[in-house]
């Protein structure tokens, strides 16, 4: 990513710290509108898996110009994901429930510009966590 794009990222999601609980919240009832069967891989309190999912973008969008640093983190938490019974569609309807909070949550300043920078940034970063994911991943085998 340019400097640009991150800094688009990154001032935007400054608007966003301030609801991250509202955020939070928006994205599961989005990425559960989009597919309900996601709402089966949640066993825990949705309010404390909302505030790990915005650490976890905060760590990410503070460190974009130095990813290097945070992408053993990002592998393991791709590697964790296979666990939790995560597959590689799902990283689609995510990123499609990100966007749609982010747009939600900045109104008029999600312009078209911010909105590709944070495709480009989910994008990367969900590359990372599926490369390690799928390296982890067992073989399947077929059955009959």
């Amino acid at each position: 990513m340019d400097l640009k794009k991150i800094g688009l990222v990154q001032e935007s999601w400054k608007k966003i710290v301030p609801i991250a609980e509202q955020a939070a919240a928006l994205f599961y009832e989005e990425l559960f509108t989009l597919d309900p069967s996601l709402k089966g891989l949640f066993k825990s309190d949705m309010k404390a898996q909302g505030r790990k999912l915005t650490s976890m973008l905060n760590t990410a969008v503070v460190n974009l110009q130095r990813l290097e640093t945070i992408l053993p983190a990002v592998e393991d938490l791709g590697r964790r994901h296979v666990g939790y019974g995560v597959v590689p569609e799902h990283y689609e309807t995510v990123g499609t429930a990100l966007i749609s909070t982010l747009e939600k949550g900045l109104g008029p300043d999600f312009t078209p510009a911010v909105r590709e920078a944070w495709v480009e940034a989910y994008t990367a970063l969900a590359g990372v966590m599926q490369t390690a994911a799928a390296e982890t991943a067992e073989p399947r085998t077929a059955t009959a």
